[in-house]
Protein backbone atom coordinates (compact mmCIF):
# COMPACT_ATOMS: atom_id res chain seq x y z
CA UNK A 1 0.00 0.00 0.00
CA UNK A 2 3.07 2.40 0.73
CA UNK A 3 4.48 1.48 -2.90
CA UNK A 4 1.03 2.77 -3.99
CA UNK A 5 1.16 5.85 -2.80
CA UNK A 6 4.47 6.88 -3.59
CA UNK A 7 3.83 5.70 -6.95
CA UNK A 8 0.93 8.24 -7.24
CA UNK A 9 3.03 10.88 -5.25
CA UNK A 10 5.44 10.53 -8.18
CA UNK A 11 3.07 10.84 -10.68
CA UNK A 12 1.70 13.22 -9.51
CA UNK A 13 4.76 15.26 -9.26
CA UNK A 14 6.08 14.46 -12.67
CA UNK A 15 2.07 15.71 -13.83
CA UNK A 16 2.74 19.10 -12.12
CA UNK A 17 6.28 19.39 -13.63
CA UNK A 18 4.90 18.80 -17.34
CA UNK A 19 2.55 21.58 -16.80
CA UNK A 20 4.68 23.91 -15.50
CA UNK A 21 7.09 23.73 -18.23
CA UNK A 22 4.55 23.96 -20.61
CA UNK A 23 3.04 26.84 -19.11
CA UNK A 24 6.15 28.84 -19.35
CA UNK A 25 7.42 28.06 -23.01
CA UNK A 26 3.94 28.99 -24.42
CA UNK A 27 4.17 32.33 -21.87
CA UNK A 28 7.12 33.45 -24.72
CA UNK A 29 6.70 37.12 -26.38
CA UNK A 30 7.59 35.28 -30.00
CA UNK A 31 5.16 37.25 -33.05
CA UNK A 32 3.87 34.15 -34.82
CA UNK A 33 5.31 34.02 -38.41
CA UNK A 34 2.26 33.42 -40.16
CA UNK A 35 -1.17 33.94 -39.50
CA UNK A 36 -2.39 30.01 -39.31
CA UNK A 37 -3.97 28.66 -36.72
CA UNK A 38 -4.75 32.13 -35.57
CA UNK A 39 -8.59 33.37 -35.46
CA UNK A 40 -9.77 34.31 -39.19
CA UNK A 41 -11.05 37.61 -37.57
CA UNK A 42 -8.50 39.28 -34.99
CA UNK A 43 -4.78 38.59 -35.54
CA UNK A 44 -2.45 38.05 -32.09
CA UNK A 45 -1.98 42.03 -32.13
CA UNK A 46 -6.07 42.76 -32.70
CA UNK A 47 -5.63 44.29 -35.82
CA UNK A 48 -7.71 42.59 -38.63
CA UNK A 49 -6.67 39.43 -40.03
CA UNK A 50 -6.07 39.90 -43.83
CA UNK A 51 -7.99 37.77 -46.27
CA UNK A 52 -7.27 36.65 -49.97
CA UNK A 53 -10.94 37.78 -50.85
CA UNK A 54 -10.27 41.22 -49.63
CA UNK A 55 -6.96 41.61 -50.42
CA UNK A 56 -5.50 38.91 -53.09
CA UNK A 57 -2.06 39.73 -52.96
CA UNK A 58 -1.69 38.17 -49.76
CA UNK A 59 -1.45 34.52 -52.19
CA UNK A 60 1.60 35.34 -53.60
CA UNK A 61 3.80 35.90 -50.30
CA UNK A 62 6.30 33.38 -49.57
CA UNK A 63 5.07 30.60 -47.62
CA UNK A 64 1.27 30.33 -49.22
CA UNK A 65 -0.18 27.77 -50.24
CA UNK A 66 -0.50 29.03 -53.32
CA UNK A 67 -1.22 32.34 -55.71
CA UNK A 68 -5.20 31.86 -56.00
CA UNK A 69 -7.69 33.09 -53.95
CA UNK A 70 -10.61 30.08 -53.44
CA UNK A 71 -12.93 30.59 -51.04
CA UNK A 72 -11.32 32.72 -48.96
CA UNK A 73 -8.19 30.30 -48.74
CA UNK A 74 -4.81 30.59 -50.98
CA UNK A 75 -4.47 27.56 -53.20
CA UNK A 76 -3.09 26.86 -56.18
CA UNK A 77 -4.95 25.91 -59.31
CA UNK A 78 -2.62 24.08 -61.05
CA UNK A 79 -2.11 21.34 -58.26
CA UNK A 80 -4.83 21.59 -55.98
CA UNK A 81 -7.22 18.05 -56.56
CA UNK A 82 -10.01 19.91 -54.86
CA UNK A 83 -9.83 23.13 -56.92
CA UNK A 84 -8.54 21.88 -59.71
CA UNK A 85 -8.17 24.66 -62.65
CA UNK A 86 -10.62 27.15 -61.06
CA UNK A 87 -12.59 27.48 -57.58
CA UNK A 88 -14.17 24.47 -56.26
CA UNK A 89 -13.50 22.17 -59.39
CA UNK A 90 -12.70 18.47 -57.65
CA UNK A 91 -11.26 15.85 -58.96
CA UNK A 92 -12.70 12.24 -59.03
CA UNK A 93 -11.44 9.33 -57.43
CA UNK A 94 -8.40 8.60 -58.91
CA UNK A 95 -7.76 11.28 -60.58
CA UNK A 96 -5.03 14.03 -59.82
CA UNK A 97 -4.71 17.53 -60.64
CA UNK A 98 -2.27 18.67 -63.13
CA UNK A 99 -1.82 21.73 -64.82
CA UNK A 100 -4.96 22.97 -63.74
CA UNK A 101 -6.51 19.15 -65.31
CA UNK A 102 -7.50 16.04 -63.44
CA UNK A 103 -6.29 13.40 -64.89
CA UNK A 104 -5.38 9.50 -64.04
CA UNK A 105 -1.75 9.31 -63.52
CA UNK A 106 -2.24 5.46 -64.53
CA UNK A 107 -3.09 6.28 -68.18
CA UNK A 108 -2.18 9.60 -68.82
CA UNK A 109 0.67 10.14 -71.34
CA UNK A 110 1.80 13.15 -70.10
CA UNK A 111 1.54 13.19 -66.51
CA UNK A 112 2.19 9.09 -65.99
CA UNK A 113 2.30 8.32 -62.38
CA UNK A 114 2.67 12.03 -61.31
CA UNK A 115 2.62 15.25 -62.93
CA UNK A 116 4.94 15.87 -65.66
CA UNK A 117 6.28 12.56 -66.25
CA UNK A 118 5.99 12.13 -69.87
CA UNK A 119 6.03 8.94 -71.71
CA UNK A 120 7.83 9.03 -75.17
CA UNK A 121 6.24 8.57 -78.35
CA UNK A 122 6.88 4.63 -78.81
CA UNK A 123 5.40 3.83 -74.91
CA UNK A 124 2.24 4.12 -73.53
CA UNK A 125 1.16 4.25 -69.42
CA UNK A 126 -0.01 1.24 -67.94
CA UNK A 127 -0.59 1.33 -64.50
CA UNK A 128 1.75 4.47 -63.54
CA UNK A 129 4.38 3.84 -65.88
CA UNK A 130 5.78 4.54 -69.27
CA UNK A 131 6.08 1.16 -71.42
CA UNK A 132 5.05 -1.39 -68.89
CA UNK A 133 5.78 -4.84 -70.08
Amino acid sequence: MKLLKTLFLVALLMALAITALSATSSDSNEQPKSLRGTSRFLSQNGRVALTCEKNPKICLAKGSAGPDCCHNKCVKFSTDRLNCGRCGKKCSFGKICCEGKCVNPNTNEKHCGKCGIKCNAKGSCVFGMCSYA
